[in-house]
C-alpha cells in the first residue's frame, strides 16, 4: 500500500494546484452548519421572496431615464423588453415602468382636477375618465406575470433534476472507496466526479442541508481512502483559510452598508461561498468560524431592527389615519341647513385629505381598509352636500328673479332727479336686496355689479349737481387749508390722550366742514391725509388704535370721491375675505394640534402654533372693528 501511495504522490504533487482547485471542502461542524441555517437562511416575515429566483436587471447597455417617459413610450418600452429580454433580467425595469406609467397617470388626473375647478366646476362634479393606455399596459403586465410563472416552474424542475444529480455523483463517490483500481485513476474520477457536482445547478431549499452533509461526510470518506499527501492537503487547507477570512473580511464591510435589505441580500451570497469553501486546519476551524458568525448576527439583527421600526412607522401612521376616519365619519353624520355650515364642514374635510396625503402607508394587511373607510366618508358627505344644494338650487333661482326685479327698478331711478325722494327709494331698494337670501355664486357677481351701477349712477349725478351749484365750496376750501395750517402747528406731547382727543376733534372739523371745489378736491384731501397721518404716527399709542384712525381717516377721504360708497364696500370685501382666511388657518392650526401631540418635539410644536393662533385672532378682531365702522358708514 506504501508503493501505492508513492507512485501516486509524485503525480499529485505535479497536479497540486489542480486538486486544490478541484477539491470540495468536508463537511463544516455540527454547530457551523447549525448556525449558517439559522443566521443566514431564515427571513423575516416581511421580506418578499416572490423573487427570489430572479436575476436583478442590470438595464440596458445604454441608461435610460425611465421617469421622462411618456406613457406611450414607457408601454413601448415595457413591450420591447417582453418580446428581446429574458424574463428573469426585466425585474427591475418593468417596476420603474409601472410606477413611472401610474404615477404619470395620477399627475394627469390631478392636472385636469385643478383645470376643471379652475374653470368654475366644483371639486366633487369632477369625474375621472377612463385611461385610454391602461387596459393595454395591463395586459403587458399580465404577460409578464404569466412569463414569470413559467420561469419559476421551469426553475422548480431544474432543481429537482439536480438534487437528484447530486445524488447520483454522492452515490459513485461511494462507490469509488470499494474499487480495485490504481489510486491514481480513482482520483482522476474523483475530480470528474467533483467537476459534475459544480455543473448541476441549485437543488430545492428544504434539501440543501440534508444533501451537503451527505456529500461533505462520502468526500471525508474518500480523503481517508485514499490518503492524500499531507503537503497537499495543507495547501489545500490554506487556501481554504484564506478564502474565508476574505468572506470574513466582506460580510464585516457589510455592517457599514446603509442599505440594510442590501446588506442582507449580499450575506446570504456570502454564506453560499462559504459552503462551497472546503475545511481549514482544525486548529483554526472554530475561530474562523466564529468571526464570519459574529459579523453574520449582527448584519441579521440590523436586518430585524429595520422591519421592527417599519413595522412601528406604520402602526403610527395606521393610528393617524384612524383619527382622520373617526373626524371624517364624524363629519358626515353632522346635521347641516346651511349654506355657510355646508362651506365650512366642506373645507375642514378637504383639510383632512390634506393631512392625510402627508401620512405614510398603514401596514399592508390595513393600507386598502382603511384607505377605503376614509374615502366611503368623505365620499358620502359629498353625497349629502350634493343633495342639499339640489334643493338649494331651487330657492338661489327664486331670489335671483327677485334681484334682478330690484335690478329694473333701480335702472328706472337712475336718471330721475327728484334727489331726496328717489335718494330714499334706492336706499329702501338696497335694504330689500339686503333681506333676499343668496343666488349662485356664478351670477352673484354679475347681478350685484348690474345693481350697483344703478344706485352709483343716481348717486353720482346726485353728488356732481349739489357740487356745481354749492356757493359755499370756495368757503369750504379755505376752512380746510386753515384747519391743515392748524395741523401743522401742533406739536405732539407726552399726553397721548390728550393729543389723541385734539386729533380726533380735528377729523371732526374736517368732516363738519363739507364739500370743496371739485378741481381743489384730490390736492386738499391729500395733504390733508398727510398732514394727520404724521401726526397719528407721532403719538405714542398701540398699534391697533393708530391703525383703526388711519382705517377711519381712509374711509372719510372715500366719502369725499363720486363713488366713494362703492370704494368703501369694496374695503369691505377685501376685508371679509381676509377675515375668512384666518379663521380657516385657525381652524386648520387647531386640528394639527391634535396630531402633533403624536410626535416628537409636540411641546414645543403646540406652542408655536397656539401662538400663531393668539396672534390670529388678534389680526381678527381688528378686521371685524374695521367692518363694523364700514357698517355703520353704509347705514
Amino acid at each position: 500500500m506504501s508503493d501505492l501511495n508513492s507512485s501516486v504522490r509524485n503525480e499529485q504533487i505535479s497536479d497540486t494546484q489542480s486538486i486544490a482547485d478541484n477539491t470540495d471542502p468536508v463537511a463544516l461542524p455540527a454547530e457551523e452548519q447549525a448556525d449558517t441555517e439559522q443566521t443566514a437562511g431564515d427571513q423575516p416575515e416581511d421580506v418578499n421572496q416572490d423573487n427570489n429566483e430572479f436575476v436583478e436587471s442590470t438595464g440596458p447597455e445604454e441608461p435610460v431615464n425611465i421617469a421622462a417617459l411618456s406613457k406611450e413610450e414607457l408601454i413601448s418600452m415595457l413591450g420591447d423588453l417582453l418580446q428581446n429580454r429574458p424574463v428573469e433580467t426585466i425585474v427591475n425595469d418593468v417596476e420603474n415602468i409601472k410606477i413611472n406609467y401610474y404615477k404619470k397617470h395620477k399627475a394627469e388626473i390631478e392636472r385636469l382636477r385643478k383645470t376643471f375647478v379652475e374653470q368654475g366646476g366644483a371639486l366633487e362634479d369632477f369625474v375621472v375618465e377612463d385611461d385610454p393606455y391602461e387596459h393595454e399596459i395591463k395586459e403587458l403586465l399580465k404577460k409578464y406575470k404569466d412569463l414569470k410563472a413559467e420561469y419559476n416552474r421551469i426553475q422548480d424542475g431544474n432543481k429537482h433534476e439536480s438534487l437528484e444529480g447530486k445524488y447520483k455523483v454522492i452515490e459513485e463517490i461511494k462507490e469509488l472507496i470499494t474499487k480495485k483500481e490504481s489510486i491514481n485513476r480513482t482520483f482522476q474520477e474523483f475530480k470528474e466526479l467533483q467537476k459534475r457536482w459544480r455543473a448541476l445547478g441549485p437543488v430545492p431549499q428544504q434539501n440543501a442541508k440534508d444533501l451537503w452533509e451527505t456529500y461533505h461526510h462520502h468526500v471525508e470518506a474518500f480523503y481517508d481512502y485514499i490518503r492524500i499527501n499531507q503537503e497537499l492537503r495543507d495547501l489545500d487547507l490554506k487556501k481554504n483559510l484564506e478564502s474565508k477570512i476574505h468572506l470574513c473580511e466582506k460580510a464585516e464591510e457589510l455592517l457599514l452598508e446603509t442599505n440594510v435589505i442590501e446588506a442582507f441580500k449580499t450575506l446570504q451570497d456570502l454564506h453560499d461561498q462559504w459552503r462551497e469553501i472546503g475545511p481549514v486546519p482544525a486548529e483554526i476551524r472554530v475561530e474562523i468560524w466564529e468571526r464570519f458568525k459574529e459579523a453574520t448576527s449582527k448584519i441579521n439583527k440590523k436586518h430585524q431592527d429595520h422591519f421592527v421600526d417599519l413595522k412601528n412607522e406604520q402602526k403610527a401612521n395606521f393610528d393617524a389615519k384612524t383619527a382622520l376616519c373617526e373626524k371624517a365619519e364624524e363629519l358626515c353624520n353632522m346635521e347641516i341647513h346651511s349654506n355657510k355650515d355646508w362651506t365650512a364642514k366642506s373645507n375642514e374635510l378637504i383639510e383632512l385629505q390634506k393631512v392625510w396625503k402627508t401620512i405614510g402607508f398603514a401596514p399592508k394587511k390595513d393600507n386598502a381598509k382603511i384607505y377605503k373607510r376614509f374615502r366611503d366618508a368623505c365620499d358620502a358627505f359629498f353625497n349629502r352636500k350634493r343633495d342639499y344644494y339640489g334643493v338649494f338650487k331651487e330657492e338661489q333661482n327664486n331670489n335671483l328673479q327677485l334681484k334682478i326685479d330690484l335690478c329694473v327698478q333701480a335702472e328706472a331711478l337712475c336718471e330721475s332727479t327728484e334727489w331726496k325722494k328717489t335718494t330714499e327709494e334706492l336706499i329702501s331698494l338696497q335694504q330689500r336686496w339686503k333681506e333676499i337670501g343668496p343666488i349662485h355664486h356664478k351670477q352673484s357677481e354679475r347681478v350685484w355689479k348690474r345693481f350697483r351701477t344703478a344706485c352709483d349712477g343716481f348717486f353720482e349725478r346726485k353728488a356732481k349737481h349739489f357740487s356745481e351749484v354749492d356757493t359755499s365750496f370756495e368757503s369750504n376750501l379755505q376752512k380746510k387749508n386753515e384747519l391743515i395750517q392748524q395741523i401743522e402747528a401742533f406739536q405732539i406731547t407726552e399726553n397721548a390722550e390728550e393729543c389723541l382727543t385734539k386729533l380726533k376733534e380735528f377729523q371732526r372739523q374736517w368732516t363738519e366742514i363739507g364739500f370743496v371745489p371739485l378741481k381743489f378736491k384730490d390736492e386738499i384731501h391729500e395733504k390733508y391725509r398727510e398732514v394727520i397721518n404724521k401726526k397719528f404716527d407721532g403719538l405714542r399709542i398701540d398699534e391697533n388704535q393708530r391703525s383703526i384712525l388711519k382705517f377711519k381717516t381712509k374711509l372719510e377721504d372715500y366719502l369725499d370721491k363720486p363713488n366713494g360708497m362703492q370704494r368703501i364696500r369694496q374695503e369691505r370685501e377685501k376685508c371679509i375675505i381676509r377675515l375668512k382666511q384666518l379663521e380657516n388657518d385657525i381652524v386648520l392650526w387647531e386640528n394639527n394640534i391634535g396630531f402633533f401631540a403624536k410626535s416628537r418635539n409636540a411641546e414645543s410644536m403646540i406652542r408655536d402654533v397656539e401662538t400663531k393662533i393668539e396672534t390670529t385672532r388678534k389680526s381678527i378682531e381688528m378686521l371685524n372693528r374695521k367692518i363694523s365702522m364700514i357698517d355703520d358708514i353704509d347705514d
